[in-house]
C-alpha cells in the first residue's frame, strides 16, 4: 500500500485491508517494519499497488469513455477541489463506512484500487450504473395456470 497523508506526503506499507472500514486509526507496518498508526482524518487515499517502487498515482484521474466494469461509475472531488473517476460497487451499504474503495480508471496502472476515507472528501457524484442491476425473481402466480389439455 501507498498512503498518502492530506499533506500530500506518502508512505509506503502494509496494512490490514479489512480495518478499513471501521473507525479509529489504521495500522501501517513500513518495509522495514517500523508500526504506525495513522487516524483517518489525516489521510488523503491509500493507494493498493502492485510494486513499491514504481509510481502510484494513475495517469488517467477519468475516464475516456463509459466505463466497462459493473458498479456505480463515480466522480469524488477531494476537499481541496482535485477530482478522481472510478467505478464502486453498485451497493449502497458499502457507502455507509468510513470511507470508498473505488477501481481507478486506468486499469493498467500499478494501482488496483483506491480507498478514500470520508473526511478526505468534499463530494461524491454518481455519473451513471454500468452493468446490469441484480433483480429478484417475480414472486410465483397466486393461482396455478389452468392446463390446456387434460392429461
Amino acid at each position: 500500500m501507498v498512503v498518502v497523508l492530506a499533506d500530500k506526503k506518502s508512505q509506503r506499507g502494509y496494512l490490514n485491508p479489512s480495518r478499513l472500514g471501521q473507525n479509529g486509526p489504521i495500522d501501517l507496518l513500513s518495509p522495514d517494519g517500523e508500526h504506525t498508526e495513522i487516524p483517518l482524518d489525516k489521510l488523503r487515499s491509500i493507494y493498493f499497488v502492485r510494486e513499491f517502487n514504481d509510481d502510484f498515482e494513475p495517469e488517467r484521474k477519468a475516464f475516456l469513455s463509459r466505463p466497462k466494469l459493473d458498479g456505480l461509475w463515480v466522480r469524488l472531488r477531494y476537499s481541496d477541489g482535485e477530482t478522481l473517476e472510478g467505478v464502486i460497487p453498485n451497493d449502497l451499504l458499502n457507502l455507509l463506512d468510513n470511507g470508498v474503495q473505488i477501481t481507478p480508471p486506468d486499469l493498467n496502472s500499478n494501482t488496483d484500487r483506491i480507498f478514500v476515507p470520508r473526511a478526505a472528501l468534499r463530494e461524491i457524484t454518481v455519473l451513471g450504473v454500468v452493468g446490469i442491476a441484480r433483480r429478484k425473481p417475480a414472486a410465483a402466480p397466486a393461482a396455478a395456470q389452468p392446463r390446456l389439455f387434460n392429461e
